[in-house]
């Protein structure tokens, strides 16, 4: 019964993580649409950039310790390719985060170059990530 418990809270933990992945570069797009001379906008959004950021990264640890516990404690996907490739694709996705850390900074630094275009493509990475790890979980395809 302890494995179910630990699976329904991973995904919880990563639905959750994921939510703040899919959110934070839509306050990007609204921060690189804000007029140079609206700094009240400007400090709202980045406050709120800042608080979600420091909400994904605790809800990253819970999701990322209950994984490795259903892998090495419960022998999920061992040995097998379909967690290979999962693993790289969640090594991605930490890539991604660490990426929007750095946008953040820029923008707390008012050095962002990327216009709010390149914001809404940049969006819809973490989704082809979700799409593609839920794929390889559920369908186990290899």
């Amino acid at each position: 019964m302890s494995y179910l418990w630990v699976k329904a809270f991973h995904i919880i933990f990563v639905a959750s993580w994921f939510a703040g992945l899919f959110y934070l570069p839509r306050v990007f797009v609204n921060l690189a649409m804000v007029p140079s001379d609206s700094h009240a906008e400007r400090e709202r959004l980045l406050l709120m950039a800042r608080k979600l950021y420091r909400f994904m990264m605790v809800l990253m640890v819970p999701a990322f310790v209950l994984g490795l516990v259903l892998w090495l404690y419960f022998g999920i996907g061992k040995g097998d390719g379909w967690m290979h490739a999962k693993l790289t694709l969640v090594a991605g996705v930490l890539v991604y985060q660490e990426f929007c850390r750095r946008v953040l900074k820029d923008f707390e630094n008012s050095a962002n170059k990327r216009s709010h275009k390149w914001f809404r493509v940049f969006n819809e990475i973490t989704v082809l990530l979700f799409i593609a790890i839920v794929v390889l979980v559920v369908v186990k395809p290899f």
